[in-house]
């Protein structure tokens, strides 16, 4: 099954003002495809598609990961490739909390290594990703130049979640498969 480690986004008006901002995008004419609100994530670490059995070691991994609760800010627009004119993936960052979703990153790969999965090939950048970019435009270019120091606002992070991502013609349905909870502080 495919699967990959997340911080979900659930609160309500950070899900409006990031559905504000993909309207925003959507304006420019380019094509873009909007993740869906229900989708809405940072991605922890892929994990690809991966046996029943591997799973069950995932979670055993997970179950030695610990975190303090901490607070995250979402803040600025970009995109990948970086400054490009052909943008792809359009994402918003992540400012405060940027260091503790590291740390949490780092330990959860060398349990994944402990358990035979290859070290992670990109270098980790907290992000979310709001929008894929099928075909652009000067005008969205523009747009994602103006909103680079946007602020979005503040959320929680109260736990990590292995998540199981079912490809459909839809779009993906992701469902939770195993969740570590922070510890208080």
């Amino acid at each position: 099954m495919r699967c990959f480690i997340s911080i979900d986004v659930e609160d309500e008006k950070l899900l409006d003002e990031i559905e504000r901002i993909q309207g925003m995008l959507l304006a420019s004419k380019a094509r873009i495809k909007p993740v869906e609100r229900k989708n809405i994530h940072l991605t922890i670490r892929f994990l690809g598609e991966i046996p029943q059995s591997t799973v069950r070691e995932v979670i055993e991994a997970m179950k030695r990961i610990e975190f303090r609760r901490f607070e995250v800010m979402l803040e600025g627009i970009g995109s990948f490739p970086e400054r490009s004119s052909r943008p792809r993936v359009i994402w918003i960052g992540v400012s405060e909390g940027s260091e503790e979703t590291v740390l949490i990153h780092k330990a959860l790969e060398e349990e994944l290594r402990r358990i035979g999965f290859p070290k992670d090939r990109e270098r980790f950048v907290p992000h979310i990703t709001i929008a894929r970019v099928k075909w652009s435009t000067p005008k969205l270019v523009k747009m994602i130049n103006e909103l680079r120091d946007v602020k979005i606002g503040k959320m929680s992070v109260t736990s990590i979640r292995l998540k199981k991502s079912t490809l459909t013609s839809k779009g993906p349905i992701y469902e939770t498969l195993f969740e570590v909870k922070g510890i208080d502080v």
